[in-house]
């Protein structure tokens, strides 16, 4: 199962299974409530006709009408105590607020209970052995009873207000004998008395025919449809239909995504077997789109850490093979040498040499810890006012011929100059800035900060020749120098900026090279935020 569409599509089947199942036993319940809806609408009228009829006699009139109903319409009937009754509360609740209840006894046999009389806690129980046949039998009966006691005329609008009443759960129609649809020999059973039932169009209806005695009106009942329950077989196939559209469209779906990660995998192996420069063809903003970002990106970071681990190691192969080979030179000069003033002056020079090679080493390893992830920096409050007279103070006395001198101070609205920085790590960024530009100004170096609500600036400016600008951005890639020449007068090593850069990265801020308009030279400036996001969370 290492296909994504096989997984999903596999999920969703075990899901419309388990759907299928439940779908199943949910037909069969809803069947047997439509059931026991249909068997109480074709009961309910004929029921509670009775159960009216019943209800201003005294017990013996009951007793008396319910047999002679029982004989004539061969139906046992009986009223009997509501509480003698084997019926749940439900369907006692039902019979209290006026329904007819069915309760099956067998495959065509009910017991159908009727209310009576609340207040007297009597309900009408009837044993219907054949519903249809029984039931059509004692509507017809009970409504010719009824409408015999009213003038000829006004039948039609008693058999209506008798419907809306008792609530039958089928038509009820007083039409002539030769309008009726019935065949000749249905007519003349219909005038015999009997009872006829004949088919609807299209044969799902029964129409029940009988005339009413002593008026030229005939009874029609219906149409009575037979109740139709919902088969599984329909439910199975829908579930089979629906699987296939469902899987057709999951494959659609899903197979292309799977061919997009296929992309990312081969182009993660050829990456992995060296081939740098393979990218993922970007697109789309789904998940799998910013993958490939995210990836794309993770390899542009990949190749550019490794081109400048490789050119690292190149410069810094570079850069050791003078000062060893000064070293080499002042060893062979000292064995040499015959006055102990010429040993004295090569033993200064290898000694310059080691300090070169010291300051070299602690670049390269200051600016491994700064490049390889972030840092454990210790953000503290800095005092940025005595940082830049600290700094000024430590440099100034080593270039007599430069003045540096402070430039424009502009604390925070409150006159504070407290910033959130990491001490040692700011304190080298600026001391590097402030030697780069000593290294190249002619007369004066100006160093200048500016705190504003949120972010603050740091600002370096001097009098040299300024930084082209389209060296600008490579001038603070690690071991450029924009001369290339191993003999500049100025020296350094060519991490200086790469540093800088590095420490105002992790600091949230950027490192910016303009003009000086001042002076004439390179504008360097370090702006970064005031306050570090976890400070400025936990004041809130």
């Amino acid at each position: 199962m290492n296909s994504i569409f096989l997984r999903i599509y596999g999920g969703m089947l075990a899901v419309l299974v388990l759907v299928a199942l439940l779908g199943v036993l949910t037909v069969h319940l809803v069947n047997e409530v439509r059931s026991d809806q249909y068997r109480e609408r074709l009961a309910r009228g004929t029921f509670s006709l009775m159960a009216d009829n019943l209800r201003d006699m005294t017990p013996v009139e009951r007793r008396r009408s319910t047999v002679i109903w029982g004989r004539l319409l061969g139906i046992p009937l009986a009223v009997q105590p509501l509480q003698s009754q084997p019926l749940d509360s439900g369907a006692r609740s039902r019979l209290l607020g006026g329904q007819v209840v069915v309760k099956l006894t067998g495959p065509h046999a009910a017991r159908v209970y009727s209310m009576v009389s609340a207040k007297e806690g009597a309900v009408l129980v009837g044993e219907i052995q054949q519903i249809s046949e029984q039931l059509a039998r004692a509507t017809v009966f009970l409504l010719a009873d009824e409408l015999v006691r009213y003038p000829l005329a006004e039948q039609p609008a008693r058999l209506a207000q008798l419907k809306e009443d008792k609530r039958f759960g089928f038509d009820l129609h007083l039409v002539r004998l030769e309008d009726a649809k019935l065949d000749d020999d249905q007519r003349r059973r219909v005038e015999e008395g009997d009872t006829v039932m004949a088919l609807g169009k299209g044969g799902d209806s029964i129409h029940v025919f009988s005339g009413v005695v002593g008026t030229p009106w005939v009874l029609e009942i219906g149409p009575l449809y037979q109740m139709n329950p919902y088969p599984p077989e329909l439910l199975v196939l829908i579930g089979v239909l629906g699987l296939s559209l469902i899987g057709l469209i999951v494959y659609l779906l899903v197979r292309q995504l799977e061919q997009r990660l296929q992309v990312l995998e081969r182009t993660a192996t050829r990456i992995a077997s060296g081939r740098l420069d393979s990218r993922v063809p970007a697109g789309g903003a789904d998940s799998v789109g910013r993958l490939a970002a995210a990836f794309n990106a993770m390899a542009e970071h990949l190749q550019s850490s490794l081109g400048i681990q490789r050119e690292m190691v190149r410069a810094v192969s570079h850069e050791l093979r003078t000062p060893v080979a000064r070293l080499r030179f002042g060893l062979e000069m000292i064995g040499d040498a015959e006055t102990e003033a010429a040993r004295r002056k090569y033993m200064e020079g290898m000694d310059s040499d080691i300090q070169d090679l010291d300051k070299l080493l602690d670049e390269m390893l200051t600016y491994a810890r700064l490049e390889q992830g972030s840092p454990a920096l210790d953000f503290q409050m800095v005092d940025l006012d005595a940082l830049v007279d600290q700094v000024i103070a430590e440099l100034a006395p080593l270039h007599g011929h430069i003045r540096v001198e402070r430039g424009q101070r502009q604390p925070a609205e409150d006159g504070s100059t407290l910033v959130e920085a990491e001490p040692r790590y700011l304190h080298r960024a600026l001391q590097n800035l402030v030697t780069n530009a000593l290294r190249h100004a002619e007369t004066r170096v100006r160093l200048s900060y500016r705190i504003g609500p949120r972010r603050c600036r740091l600002d370096v400016e001097d009098d040299g020749p300024g930084v082209p600008v389209s060296a600008r951005e490579r001038l603070f890639r690690p071991f450029l120098r924009l001369d290339d020449s191993r003999t500049r007068a100025s020296g350094g090593h060519g991490l200086g900026l790469s540093i800088v850069r590095r420490i105002i990265y992790w600091h949230g801020g950027r490192a910016l090279i303009g003009d000086s308009e001042s002076l004439g030279g390179a504008h360097f400036s370090l702006v970064w935020p005031r306050l570090q996001p976890s400070v400025e969370a936990s004041e809130e």
